[in-house]
């Protein structure tokens, strides 16, 4: 069984409006609320491709309920650690042709609900894989990280990161299964340079022999990169008008896990990937997903090494 952690969950309340303007009274169009947090993205696009996953986290107040309600709603458990403070709620405003992102904080998260998490997670029955996204909630410090890989590990569970924390130079040591960093993320947390191919090359390489058994670079319009064992992939991108990118990373991860985790198709789990991105990225929210067959016929993937 998959599960997947996001610790600081969030409703993605996405609006469209036309010539936004300072000091004013700006109409919207449509509204979209969503259950939203990178893990729990994850977990809804698995269960689109037909991948059952569980949710863990810590969730509060009406808009805690009102996403576990949702996601019972469409039929993916969770199994949620409830905190007083109120789950956050982030605000995504589109104008046509720009994209304003405001996103908050999140609730407090007290010793004893990191505790409860650690021993939820040393007890979490038919348990092969977690995936780890996102940021951390107040009152949880970098290296609580290390706890969780800790306990992952004595219990022999795979660990996919998909963090931004500077804290992942350190968690490489515990050899995570998957680690999708974009390049900007490799650049501030490794110091690698990421200008050329070879920079890149160079970049996936040492951070395998720092720890990562796998790496799933993005790129934005350059594409996405992949390396899996001894073997370098680049993919291409389809081209989308863009509503929100708020959701596409998730759904991005959770479109190649659907695929390699099963059969190991490094290819077609990209193509996959990059096209479930693009979906999610003209849409709002996580959209319905239905373009993301066209699309794939429409994605190169090319093979870098050996």
């Amino acid at each position: 069984m998959i599960y997947t952690l996001t610790m600081n969950p969030a409703i993605d309340m996405n609006l469209t409006g036309r010539d936004i303007r300072p000091n004013c009274v700006n109409r919207t169009g449509k509204i979209v609320y969503s259950p939203n947090g990178k893990g729990v993205n994850v977990s809804l696009v698995l269960q689109h491709f037909g991948v059952q996953s569980q949710v863990l986290g810590f969730f509060g107040g009406f808009t805690g309920h009102y996403i576990i309600d949702a996601l019972n709603e469409r039929q993916v458990n969770s199994r949620p650690i409830w905190v007083k403070d109120t789950t956050r709620i982030n605000i995504f405003v589109n104008d046509g042709d720009e994209e304003y992102k405001f996103v908050n904080t999140g609730s407090y998260v007290p010793e004893e609900k990191q505790q409860d998490l650690l021993q939820q997670l040393s007890g979490l029955p038919d348990f092969s894989h977690l995936v780890i996204s996102g940021s951390l909630p107040q009152g949880v410090a970098e290296e609580f990280y290390d706890r969780i890989l800790e306990v992952c590990a004595a219990r022999e569970i795979q660990v996919i990161l998909d963090i931004s924390s500077l804290r992942l130079r350190q968690l490489l040591k515990y050899r995570p299964l998957l680690i999708k960093p974009n390049d900007d993320e490799v650049r501030k947390v490794f110091g690698f340079p990421m200008e050329t191919e070879s920079d890149i090359r160079s970049a996936m390489n040492n951070l395998q022999i720092m720890g990562a058994q796998n790496i799933l670079l993005t790129m934005g319009e350059k594409g996405s990169w992949l390396r899996s064992g001894e073997a370098l992939y680049h993919c291409g991108i389809q081209s989308v008008r863009l509503v929100s990118s708020a959701c596409a990373g998730d759904a991005a991860l959770a479109a190649f896990l659907s695929t390699w985790l099963k059969n190991g198709d490094a290819v077609e789990g990209l193509k996959k990937s990059a096209a479930a991105g693009a979906n999610v990225a003209e849409s709002n929210a996580l959209g319905d997903l239905t373009k993301v067959e066209t699309y794939k016929k429409n994605i190169e993937v090319r093979k870098v090494e050996p």
